[in-house]
């Protein structure tokens, strides 16, 4: 089965900032459409970033646009999510995903992802 290493996570205060990992030795990022989602303690889980395979137009909700930053590293088969000005709304556990989807210029998280992390905590508190 095809995992992800996820890392990152933590406690912060309101106004910190966090940085996410997700690293695969199988990812070949130009295939995959990967993305960061959540899911807060009694709240459906729903996505916060992606970027498309081929690397341009990356997609953020807009609880997070201009606080959130996904970048991927092809060398490295990783990819990121600095979060920075995290509020307590921001309390979650955050997946990273993969989904196949070659020479594709934008992407979704309104859509099926093929391979999920394990999820780490992030707690925003004072």
């Amino acid at each position: 089965q095809l995992q992800f290493v996820e890392s990152g996570g933590g406690l912060v205060h309101p106004g910190g900032s966090l940085r996410l990992s997700c690293a695969a030795s199988w990812l070949t990022l130009s295939l995959y459409d990967v993305a960061w989602f959540r899911q807060a303690p009694g709240k459906e889980r729903e996505g916060v970033a992606c970027i498309p395979s081929d690397g341009e137009g990356s997609d953020y909700a807009d609880s997070v646009k201009g606080r959130f930053t996904i970048s991927r590293d092809s060398i490295l088969h990783t990819f990121h999510l600095q979060m920075d000005s995290l509020k307590p709304e921001d309390t979650a556990v955050y997946y990273c995903a993969a989904n196949w989807n070659p020479r594709s210029p934008i992407c979704t998280t309104l859509t099926h992802y093929d391979y999920w992390g394990q999820g780490t905590p992030v707690t925003v508190s004072s």
